[in-house]
């Protein structure tokens, strides 16, 4: 009998190759829209989501964190992570796998600190804080839970719900970019790590030079899980310069 080839890979690194999956219909119906049966499609038939479900991931967006930081290698064993806007919690886990924060047994355990307004379920070596980061109270809460004063990371892949006007959810998720950008200034140790989710729009040129006068080197980055359609980046800065002089 001849074998029909899948693109669900054997490993994720195999994700992104020619294979061709078996497209899955979608069923129309009345009580969905078009849009959303196009994106129903598109999700069903994503090898990033099969790979996640197999690997135990809590999202395709898992992938994305693996890309870049395999790439540019900014978490370590030991450190303090915070992950803004975490739900389901796909970050959360790929921070705490890599800084050794789910092992509680080796000598230098690394310290994982979500917030989300959403509730998901618990993640080994995540402390997981329910609420929304743009609450005037958040900063210091998630400051409260760090073992010391810095943290090393900031991680943000928050996102405004959509309101389906380009302009105006282009400008809230830039505004959730900004938010995130000055809790890192306030929270991170010299030589520390910032990586955020941003959209292209032409208002991301202000954040990279923001990010200039604080950090070392600034990126723009699109991994390869990202869908090639979407307006959707990455910015990663490393090198934190300390919180400007008084």
């Amino acid at each position: 009998m001849k074998k029909v080839k899948s693109n669900r890979p054997s490993n994720p690194g195999a994700i992104g190759s020619t294979q061709r999956q078996l497209k899955v219909k979608v069923k129309t119906t009345h009580k969905r829209s078009t849009s959303s049966n196009n994106w129903l499609a598109r999700h069903l038939n994503d090898p990033y989501v099969a790979a996640a479900k197999d690997a135990g991931y809590r999202s395709r967006a898992a992938f994305k964190l693996i890309e870049i930081d395999d790439k540019y290698h900014f978490l370590k064993p030991g450190q303090i992570v915070l992950d803004l806007g975490a739900a389901p919690g796909g970050w959360s886990q790929i921070a705490a796998q890599r800084t050794k924060a789910d092992n509680a047994a080796t000598s230098k355990p690394g310290q994982v600190v979500a917030i989300d307004y959403l509730q998901f379920d618990p993640i080994a070596g995540v402390e997981i804080l329910q609420l929304d980061f743009m609450d005037e109270t958040a900063p210091d809460k998630l400051k409260a839970r760090l073992r010391t004063p810095q943290a090393d990371v900031v991680l943000s892949d928050m996102a405004a719900p959509t309101t389906g006007h380009t302009r105006t959810d282009h400008l809230r998720i830039m505004g959730l970019a900004e938010a995130a950008i000055a809790f890192a200034c306030e929270v991170l140790k010299p030589g520390g790590a910032f990586l955020s989710k941003v959209f292209q729009g032409g208002t991301e040129n202000d954040l990279l030079r923001l990010l200039k006068q604080h950090f070392a080197v600034v990126r723009h980055i699109k991994p390869p899980s990202s869908r090639a359609e979407s307006a959707e980046l990455y910015v990663l800065a490393t090198g934190f310069r300390g919180p400007p002089a008084a």
